[in-house]
């Protein structure tokens, strides 16, 4: 890249994210989650903890690089970012922030941070 180019970079869709969310210090919960869409600034997927897909809504803002996540057990809120591996010739993303659990949960009221990864091949 050209000295002053820059790289736009957005949010993957469709992608497959791997998540991992911890409370109170308790182990990690391994989980997925698929951006399915990404329209006008809404988000639309699923996300899986426990083996079933739970659908989510949310919103993505393109300048701060926020997204918003709500499925019916909990509200996702974090920040996009990314790096290039050049020898492997991949991006890597992620996703990071908190995450409020919410009824019915049995972690309702829970307060925890959330990572999410995934890796797609630079073109």
């Amino acid at each position: 890249m050209a000295i002053g180019q820059t790289t736009r970079v957005s949010l993957p869709y469709p992608s497959t994210w791997d998540v991992f969310a911890s409370f109170g210090g308790r182990p990690t919960t391994l989980g997925t989650l698929v951006i399915s869409a990404v329209s006008n600034g809404r988000v639309s997927g699923t996300v899986n903890f426990r083996g079933t897909p739970i659908p989510i809504q949310g919103s993505w803002d393109e300048r701060s690089r926020q997204i918003t996540i709500e499925s019916p057990y909990a509200n996702f809120v974090g920040t996009f970012a990314y790096k290039d591996e050049l020898t492997l010739g991949l991006r890597h993303y992620v996703l990071r922030g908190n995450v409020r659990m919410k009824p019915p949960s049995i972690r309702a009221g829970e307060v925890g941070t959330w990572t999410a990864v995934t890796n797609i091949p630079r073109v």
